[in-house]
């Protein structure tokens, strides 16, 4: 949230258990250009804050992969410069 954004946005995110977590930013070439999150994380509710304040307008996706699985679809996200 927001979705659309300009430039800040929140990805908040519950996990069941311990677990290492990759965040990563897509363009909609398919390229990684961020990474929010690459590390350990304590089970329960988080929340990651991404600035795309040095990224131009347009469509960008976000994955998420916890324990070394894809946890299903990217999220869409919109960039309202």
């Amino acid at each position: 949230y927001p979705n659309p954004f300009n430039p800040v946005t929140n990805l908040s995110f519950n996990l069941p258990m311990d677990s290492q977590v990759s965040i990563q930013v897509y363009n909609v070439q398919g390229r990684l250009i961020e990474t929010l999150a690459d590390h350990n994380m304590q089970a329960g509710y988080h929340s990651i804050t991404w600035n795309a304040d040095q990224h131009s307008s347009g469509v960008y996706f976000v994955r998420m992969i916890v324990a070394g699985k894809d946890i299903g679809t990217s999220q869409k996200l919109l960039l309202v410069k």
